[in-house]
């Protein structure tokens, strides 16, 4: 966490709420949670409702914190949110599956590489990570066929649509004010420690909120609220790098046939460069094409990535265009994957605050005189989502 100041947030005269968030997808909805007991709080989102960008475009699974630099920001806030978004899930009832993982040698060379993937996840900690021999992979996955595997016992799968609908209810139910369909189209601070927010509504028409405190939860445009209140997105002493790249990540279903039911878990291959995990995702910007089983049991394969360059259009529609390396990448991992079996699935989009070719960059929270700024929040920013909010409470408290 990066800070100047964090301001604190009452109940200020003059101000239509004491924070504005901006940014209804997961992590918004859990600092609207978060704040909600203490602070009056008014949610702005361009959209028709919550979680239509990033945290509804993606595998919902629930991280255990293997594959992140010890002691950051990510593997720190992924232990946590393990255990705290289960817990959530649960007593609201949302769709959760506590499934395990496999993380997966394919090839008698790849097990060197697996052994650095154990080593990581002993240094970070995480609980439940065993190794398994071929044949006890091959127990509990008789389709995928491994030499040697790791078991991670606490990840798993939740519905993300339907844990940001519990967010959204437990926050309406504390009093939040949502502001769906409304647009920011400016961010000023106007003295006296008020922002003033200026937004165009559902019908084009201007209008105005003004907050003691402003929380940029906007996920793939946080650093054009940043730019809108005048900081240099390449920092400069005391601030830092805000600005971010945009990662695509395509998807494809396993819709029909013997495959469609052929794995009950996550399956991950071992990441690329021989176990070097930061060389995977300087080169990469993610962990390569993966097996995932969702709430309901249907099976996906995805995501791939693609930088994309910098102010590209991002189309959320799904094209044909990727279904040879796709088949190439499952059938590695599920041989008796067929082309017919396959469809073109959803497309995500990932806030980077890492170049192509740079190492991978941790989450950013970061506060200046009652602005707090949450940047390059990707994977597994739907894991670490309730310990990020209660970051923010602190800092506003």
């Amino acid at each position: 966490m990066t800070e100047r100041s964090a301001g604190t947030a009452g109940a200020p005269d003059g101000n239509d709420a004491a924070v504005a968030i901006v940014g209804a997808g997961v992590v918004g909805l859990a600092v609207a949670c978060a704040l909600a007991p203490s602070h009056s709080v008014a949610v702005i989102e361009r959209h028709e409702g919550p979680a239509r960008e990033t945290s509804s475009h993606n595998s919902g699974v629930i991280h255990a914190g293997i594959f992140y630099a010890a002691g950051s920001l990510k593997h720190r806030l992924c232990l946590e949110g393990n255990r705290a978004l289960y817990d959530w899930c649960e007593a609201r009832g949302v769709m959760v599956r506590r499934s395990g993982k496999l993380i997966v040698a394919i090839e008698p060379s790849e097990v060197d590489g697996l052994e650095v993937v154990l080593a990581q996840a002993r240094a970070n900690a995480v609980p439940g990570v065993s190794r398994l021999s071929g044949a006890q992979a091959r127990a509990i996955e008789p389709a995928v066929p491994a030499v040697a595997a790791l078991h991670s016992q606490s990840t798993g799968v939740v519905d993300a649509f339907g844990y940001a609908r519990s967010l959204e209810a437990a926050a309406r139910e504390a009093g939040v004010l949502f502001a769906y369909r409304h647009e920011l189209t400016g961010v000023e601070r106007a003295g006296g420690g008020t922002f003033r927010l200026a937004l165009r509504g559902p019908d084009g028409a201007p209008a105005e909120l003004r907050a003691a405190a402003l929380v940029n939860c906007a996920g793939l445009r946080a650093h054009e609220v940043a730019a809108a209140l005048g900081y240099s997105l390449d920092g400069a002493e005391g601030l830092p790098v805000l600005r971010q790249r945009v990662n695509r990540g395509r998807y494809y279903d396993v819709v029909s046939g013997p495959s469609a039911r052929a794995v009950t878990r996550p399956i991950y291959p071992v990441p690329a460069h021989s176990g070097d995990l930061p060389a995977q995702l300087r080169s990469a910007g993610g962990l390569g094409v993966h097996i995932t089983v969702d709430t309901d049991g249907a099976v996906h394969l995805g995501p791939d990535t693609e930088w994309l360059p910098e102010g590209a259009p991002l189309d959320y529609r799904a094209d044909d265009s990727r279904r040879a390396a796709f088949l190439a990448a499952g059938q590695r991992l599920l041989p008796s994957l067929r082309d017919e079996e396959i469809a073109p699935g959803q497309v995500g989009y990932r806030p980077k605050l890492q170049r192509p070719g740079e190492e991978p960059a941790d989450f950013l929270v970061w506060a200046d005189r009652g602005y707090i700024h949450l940047g390059g929040i990707e994977s597994p920013g739907l894991t670490c989502s309730l310990p990020l909010a209660r970051m923010v409470a602190e800092l506003l408290r």
